[in-house]
């Protein structure tokens, strides 16, 4: 990690710092939105269990 830090500061042209920057941005939005598909799926299990334990 140490090495790629250092290469990204010693990196002349900004491009390739945008390039990965808009690659992190992307990865972190789909993750985001995978996540919250997820979340809202397991918050339906979860209250249909308490529903079925009768509201416990």
């Amino acid at each position: 990690m140490k090495k790629f830090m250092n290469w990204m500061l010693k990196e002349e042209s900004g491009q390739g710092m945008v390039e990965y920057g808009l690659i992190i941005v992307l990865v972190a939005l789909v993750a985001m939105a995978g996540l919250t598909g997820i979340g809202t799926q397991l918050l339906a299990k979860f209250n249909a269990v308490f529903t079925g334990l009768g509201g416990v």
